[in-house]
């Protein structure tokens, strides 16, 4: 009955290090592990239970069998009283009878008693052991989520620092410092084409006056004869 227990009991001594190791999923090895003891202790419950009941009803007979003897005395005395030595012999053969079937009850009810109290006792362990298991449970499932965060972590540092990742980045700035470049000389023409345009608008904009001013300004720049 109490195997698995010895196995179980012998995977929480050893605080699981191997099977931690081992398992490809430790927290369904332990969660395994706890369903297969809540049989055990369902099935050593029933047993101790059994074995109790047994126990009280054994006492209850050796009871009855103290009893029997002490009123099969009485009954003796009491025939020897009205002089009928046959009852009395009657009632002391009987109780010769009772007294070595009181001294098997009382056999066997130390050794059931005793059964009982070792049930007991390794019952308490077994619940004992499961309470441990059920915190290395929590141990455990907090350890596996704490190792997969990690892991994702490190997947995804992994990813970004990788040559293919950098390589990419370097080629998307040197695509946005060109288009940068692109559009910079782009208002530079622009600036250009509006100054060059601004020019020949001042010029078609000139009045008479101001033409007949600039041949003026000419002829007084020309060198007198």
């Amino acid at each position: 009955m109490f195997e698995l227990f010895k196995r179980v009991k012998t995977v929480v001594s050893a605080e699981l290090n191997d099977f931690i190791d081992k398992a490809e999923d430790p927290e369904k090895m332990v969660d395994q592990f706890l369903r297969e003891m809540e049989k055990d202790i369902h099935e050593a419950e029933k047993t101790t239970a059994k074995m109790i009941a047994e126990e009280k009803l054994l006492s209850l007979k050796v009871d009855e069998a103290k009893s029997l003897i002490a009123k099969r005395e009485d009954q003796a005395i009491d025939a020897l009283k009205t002089e009928n030595e046959d009852l009395a012999r009657r009632a002391l053969e009987d109780k010769a009878r009772v007294k070595k079937e009181l001294e098997q009850l009382q056999a066997l009810h130390e050794d059931t008693a005793r059964t009982a109290e070792e049930l007991k006792e390794k019952l308490l362990e077994m619940k004992s052991e499961y309470r441990e298991m059920e915190l290395k449970r929590t141990s455990l499932k907090a350890r596996a989520n704490s190792a997969k965060a990690k892991s994702a972590l490190n997947r995804s540092f992994s990813t970004i620092n990788s040559d293919g990742s950098k390589k990419g980045f370097e080629r998307m700035e040197e695509k946005i410092l060109r288009l940068e470049a692109e559009a910079e000389l782009t208002e530079e023409q622009k600036a250009f084409q509006q100054s060059l345009d601004s020019e020949f608008e001042k010029l078609r904009n000139k009045t008479g006056i101001d033409l007949e001013l600039e041949q003026l300004k000419e002829k007084i720049q020309q060198p007198k004869e």
